[in-house]
């Protein structure tokens, strides 16, 4: 079913606000694709311009900065997401996630669902134990 972003129907104090028009394209939405830890796939959705968006449905490499040197290594799991606590049992990456690499525990800095890649920083505390090719 499509998903609408339109203007509030309601004042703030309450009282209705009279349509004056009808809904348009461009304030359709669209249903939330979560990124999950698994085989890589991307879709590519047209975006307003004729440009396009890539969603990650489904992604096991991320892109980790270590001392300011970017890692590409694997996703084992999400160990944390301040977003949502059932994100964390099913898996799903968002931005802010804690992820489980094979180098130790990253933060996710970009959006999986808008950009299509996982980019994250390395956590603190974590050692990083797989050595630099």
């Amino acid at each position: 079913m499509t998903q609408w972003q339109l203007p509030p129907k309601k004042k703030t104090t309450g009282a209705t606000i009279k349509k004056h028009g009808k809904k348009n394209r461009y304030q359709r939405g669209r249903d939330y694709l979560p990124t999950r830890v698994g085989e890589t796939k991307i879709k590519n959705i047209r975006a307003r311009g004729g440009s396009k968006k890539l969603v990650a449905l489904s992604t096991n490499v991320a892109n980790v900065a270590v001392n300011g040197k970017y890692q590409k290594t694997k996703i084992l799991s999400v160990t944390d997401n301040p977003a949502n606590s059932q994100f964390v049992r099913r898996n799903i990456i968002t931005k802010g996630a804690v992820i489980e690499t094979e180098i130790g525990k990253a933060r996710v800095t970009s959006r999986p669902g808008q950009t299509g890649i996982v980019n994250a920083v390395f956590v603190e505390g974590a050692s990083v134990s797989a050595k630099k090719k």
